[in-house]
């Protein structure tokens, strides 16, 4: 539930900065720019970082505590390279971009692009966690075979005995 919720709440709160770096980037009122920019700094210092840390750590409990696991199926490993790069990106490029752009008040299209790819992003891992499509990874397919060669051992000698 809560990687879930942090996860959504990282979708919502990326289109909302891309809402703002639209708005920022179209309008021709100065005041305008800089409110904008500045309403993204405060959920840049706020609240990016902790959400994307929180996605990331729930993720890796979720993933490392189930029977998903973390490199068992296709699915569940991409969204992990996916979550921890856009984390980082998030952390260490947009977010120094937006103080930037807060203190400059000037229109920058990085800040309409940025969140446009992270939604995308987002979006995507939303649609593979639905479908988890692609199958199981090479480890994953041992796993399932071993698993299923203990079974039948097991089941063999249970019904010789029963």
């Amino acid at each position: 539930m809560v990687h879930v919720a942090v996860s959504v709440a990282w979708l919502g709160l990326s289109v909302g900065l891309l809402a703002l770096g639209v708005t920022a980037w179209t309008t021709g009122d100065p005041s305008l720019t800089e409110a904008s920019y500045r309403a993204m700094k405060v959920f840049a210092d706020w609240l990016l970082a902790p959400v994307a840390l929180v996605t990331l750590v729930s993720g890796l409990v979720l993933s490392l505590g189930t029977p998903w696991g973390l490199a068992r199926h296709r699915w569940v490993w991409i969204k992990f390279w996916l979550t921890l790069a856009t984390a980082a990106a998030t952390v260490f490029a947009l977010r120094p971009e937006i103080a930037r752009a807060a203190a400059a008040g000037v229109p920058d299209f990085s800040l309409v692009a940025a969140p446009t790819v992270s939604t995308t992003a987002y979006l995507f891992m939303t649609a593979i966690s639905v479908l988890k499509p692609w199958g199981p990874t090479r480890r994953g397919r041992r796993l399932r075979v071993s698993a299923s060669s203990a079974k039948a051992v097991d089941g063999r000698s249970l019904r010789r005995t029963a």
